[in-house]
């Protein structure tokens, strides 16, 4: 393997790793496990495309799959906040629009409610709450 691996989750270079990986591999930066679908060459970003694998339900966990192969290329941007993406879909549910400018600096008061929060008082106001 020519290039360097990098982790999945922080992007940043696995120095010392020994190939084959160890399942109990972890990024010494952030912890992630690194024996995972994520770091696989065979993982599309959704599904493993390996016909003989049986792929495990949790793709960022460490599994124990023969056929793992870390590929140099798997740093996806980052980790994605999955409980966060619930909220966002809970607020599409109800059809509000998320706020312009998320990155603005008013004050907490001042500021837009994003669309999970305006979700939550939706459904709050729909079971009788405050």
């Amino acid at each position: 393997m020519n290039e360097a691996i990098v982790c999945w989750q922080c992007g940043k270079l696995l120095e010392g790793l020994i190939l084959p990986m160890s399942r109990r591999e972890e990024c010494a930066h952030c912890g992630a496990d690194q024996h995972v679908c994520k770091l696989c060459e065979h993982f599309d970003g959704r599904y493993c495309t390996e016909q003989r694998a049986e792929p495990p339900t949790d793709k960022e966990k460490a599994n124990f799959c023969d056929y793992f192969k870390p590929k140099a290329n798997a740093y996806g941007g980052g980790y994605k906040d999955k409980s966060q993406a619930a909220k966002d879909k809970l607020a599409a549910l109800f059809g509000d629009a998320p706020p312009e400018d998320k990155n603005s600096k008013k004050e907490e008061s001042e500021r837009p409610l994003t669309p999970a929060e305006i979700a939550e008082q939706k459904l709050r106001k729909l079971l009788g709450g405050d």
